[in-house]
């Protein structure tokens, strides 16, 4: 089998790429060219004991491209296609909403049209986001539950959610999209709210940081483990009829408790080393947000393992690694370690 993916270099590219490279795959992904290194998340793969004569091959491209984009199916001829590139900040769409909806957005119908151009019986993976849901209509959340987008982000996911829906109706395509909530790891960038707290709990920890500045505390997500989302995905491509899934843990909690937790596992006062910051406030707030992952565990299967606690400290232990090592590198251990 054949799979491209979009977006491999990001989080769930490259544990979609792992878990697809364990399961025989030829993998290829598409990267943007850049001026530095940008690979790191995937570096590993070419060296993995575990997975024998790894077949990855990484192409350049951007989804803003679509003459690129018909030459590399052309070229690649895969058989499944994962599409997961995006400008995925959601506060940072307020800031560049046309960008936004060009990359997020049309990036989607891009790609839907080089399959149709191309006439690949590919079968095709839509990353959709829990943001659509965004003023929420019902709680929890599920396939049925109607859009609300409160982001330029989220109103670009609804485009792309109902393309791939219109496209699976308009021209037979085996066309899917997987409604994700949040999903977490120690890959999760920097400036996202999570990994955001767990560097800083174990920087502080190690003496590299004093202070850490969010933003909305109150504001509630259901966050799941990342490595176990993209079995979803592959799960979802796998069915014999193309359908729209929910992805979600069933358990919501606030940014408060996340960084009570990851600072409480690392035996440090929270209240002392956080400050707020009122540009990370959204002009238009998601509250909260829960899914119902009913027919996903129905129809194949699925259902988060790693829950709440876990994942905080998994990714927090995963930051203190790596700050301890800069402090060692930087010969001194900070005040605040034992």
């Amino acid at each position: 089998m054949k799979a491209l993916i979009t977006g491999i270099t990001g989080q769930d590219g490259s544990y979609l790429a792992e878990l697809l490279l364990s399961k025989g795959y030829e993998v290829h992904g598409i990267i943007r060219r850049a001026s530095t290194f940008n690979t790191e998340r995937i570096d590993h793969l070419y060296q993995d004991p575990h997975i024998n004569g790894v077949k990855l091959f990484l192409h350049y491209g951007d989804i803003a491209d679509s003459t690129n984009l018909i030459k590399l199916l052309y070229r690649i001829q895969p058989e499944e296609i994962y599409h997961l590139a995006a400008q995925s900040h959601v506060r940072v769409s307020f800031d560049i909403p046309e960008y936004t909806g060009n990359v997020t957005g049309l990036g989607t119908i891009r790609i839907l049209e080089a399959i149709r151009e191309t006439g690949l019986k590919a079968r095709f993976y839509q990353a959709s986001s829990s943001e659509m849901y965004g003023k929420v209509r019902e709680v929890p959340q599920r396939e049925t539950t109607p859009f609300y987008p409160r982001s330029p982000y989220g109103a670009a996911k609804v485009y792309s959610y109902w393309l791939t829906v219109n496209y699976r109706e308009s021209y037979g395509m085996f066309a899917c999209n997987g409604i994700l909530f949040n999903h977490e790891s120690p890959r999760r960038g920097e400036t996202f709210v999570t990994r955001k707290i767990s560097r800083a709990a174990a920087r502080i920890k190690a003496g590299l940081e004093d202070k850490v500045y969010l933003g909305n505390l109150d504001a509630k997500r259901d966050w799941g483990y990342a490595k176990e989302y993209v079995e979803a995905m592959w799960l979802i491509l796998q069915q014999d009829e193309p359908d729209d899934y929910v992805v979600a843990t069933g358990e919501a909690h606030s940014v408060r408790e996340f960084v009570e937790e990851a600072f409480s596992h690392v035996g440090l006062d929270w209240r002392k080393h956080m400050e707020i910051d009122a540009k990370y406030y959204r002009p238009a707030e998601v509250e909260s947000l829960v899914g119902d992952a009913s027919k996903a565990k129905g129809k194949f299967g699925w259902e988060a393992k790693t829950r709440f606690k876990e994942l905080v400290r998994l990714m927090v232990d995963a930051d203190m690694r790596l700050a301890e090592k800069e402090a060692y590198a930087n010969g001194f251990r900070g005040s605040n370690s034992k």
